[in-house]
């Protein structure tokens, strides 16, 4: 498990909390199998730039935007004291 996915699992599980869906829901508006969204979340699987793509949709944001929050929490979890 990388920093990258663990980063990533928390942003897509804020997105999702902050939208009032549960992990089926979310699976269910991107086209993937609820326990991917687990793993996604859990920091065990990367998902590819269309599944990527299709999360951010159902979340009502951009892939950028969650690349970007990955990018800080990296930073802020590289730079702690």
């Amino acid at each position: 498990m990388t920093d990258i996915n663990k980063a990533l699992g928390r942003v897509v599980a804020k997105y999702r909390t902050r939208a009032k869906i549960s992990q089926e829901e979310l699976a269910d508006r991107a086209g993937i199998h609820r326990t991917y969204v687990s793993q996604i979340e859990r920091g065990l699987k990367s998902p590819t730039l269309s599944v990527l793509f299709e999360i951010s949709k159902s979340l009502n944001t951009t892939a950028s935007s969650l690349i970007a929050e990955v990018e800080q929490t990296l930073d802020d979890l590289y730079h702690q004291p």
